[in-house]
């Protein structure tokens, strides 16, 4: 049980770590938003008010990353068994699609400026963009350790990575427009940001929805599980072996193992102590057999399922971790 309330005081800490980075993020974020808005329109700067439109999908991102911590912190309940973390998944997957949705307007806004390109007050344009990436590079310092533990930061740190970029091809275009007056310049940095930001996306709906699917987390070598289960003393066969996420780090565990031979207690200690030390999975559902009839007659459809069946006082204890 003292496992368990550790698990769970790491898990909040680190949530709660999240929301204040996310938070200082969002603030920053909102209020450049408001200047680079106003500038747009005092210099009259299409450039600026199109890298504004992605800076509100910047601030919206940071709003629901925080929303979802938020909710993600809620207790279990009677309908929600597992909690709300997976609210985290789908702020990410919303993330990602607002992403998608800004790569393909600056590619539709490019395609339109190449016939028409506009006048461009270049300095004011620049001045405002290296405000802009002032900004965006103190968000991305605050949110960068969070990022690799948290899908939902994530989504929200490849937000204002890509509106950096978009900052940076917006200093590098007013610089070539000021000495050059050559216009379709600014429309080449945005097509370039376009195809930088889309599979980065890709990648991050990608892990979104693999989650939502129930798949196998990508850091767990299903193969190698299987054979690590094999191989535990008086196994004979292992059968309904599910593993899934709840969040980006919540994995869990479900396997039936078939060891007539096997002292229960102890087989059940090598497995669990095997399976957090080498596969990083804390969270588990060991259902250890001796019947062989009983073995091969298991064909549940849903991994949760499984988590109804107390076939030994071991198990028992293993259920005593609450999500």
């Amino acid at each position: 049980m003292s496992g368990s309330h550790g698990h769970d005081h790491s898990h909040a800490q680190v949530t709660e770590q999240n929301a204040k980075k996310l938070s200082v993020a969002l603030a920053l974020t909102s209020l450049f938003l408001i200047i680079e808005v106003i500038a747009g329109f005092m210099t009259q700067s299409l450039a600026l008010l199109s890298d504004a439109a992605h800076m509100f999908t910047d601030a919206a991102a940071l709003a629901i990353a925080l929303v979802a911590i938020k909710i993600g912190k809620l207790p279990a309940d009677d309908k929600r068994t597992f909690g709300y973390q997976r609210f985290e998944i789908l702020a990410a997957l919303f993330n990602a699609l607002m992403l998608f949705l800004v790569a393909i307007y600056i590619l539709y806004e490019a395609y339109q400026r190449f016939s028409h390109p506009p006048e461009i007050q270049s300095v004011g344009m620049l001045v405002v963009a290296v405000i802009g990436l002032i900004i965006n590079l103190i968000s991305m310092r605050i949110l960068f350790s969070s990022a690799q533990e948290s899908l939902n930061v994530k989504g929200a740190y490849l937000e204002v990575l890509s509106d950096a970029l978009g900052s940076v091809g917006v200093i590098i275009g007013a610089i070539v427009i000021y000495f050059t007056q050559w216009f379709w310049v600014d429309t080449l940095i945005a097509v370039l940001i376009g195809f930088w930001v889309l599979p980065r996306t890709w990648i991050l709906l990608k892990q979104s929805i693999n989650i939502l699917l129930e798949g196998v987390p990508e850091e767990i070598d299903i193969e190698q599980l299987r054979q690590d289960l094999l191989q535990l003393p008086e196994v004979e066969s292992i059968h309904q072996l599910k593993v899934w996420a709840i969040s980006s780090k919540n994995i869990h565990l479900t396997v039936h193992l078939y060891a007539p031979q096997a002292d229960q207690k102890q087989l059940y200690q090598a497995a669990s102590a095997m399976l957090h030390q080498q596969h990083g999975i804390a969270e588990m559902t060991l259902q250890i057999e001796d019947d062989e009839c009983l073995a091969h007659a298991h064909s549940q459809p849903h991994p949760h399922q499984s988590h109804e069946h107390v076939h030994s006082e071991h198990q028992a204890h293993d259920h005593s971790h609450q999500h």
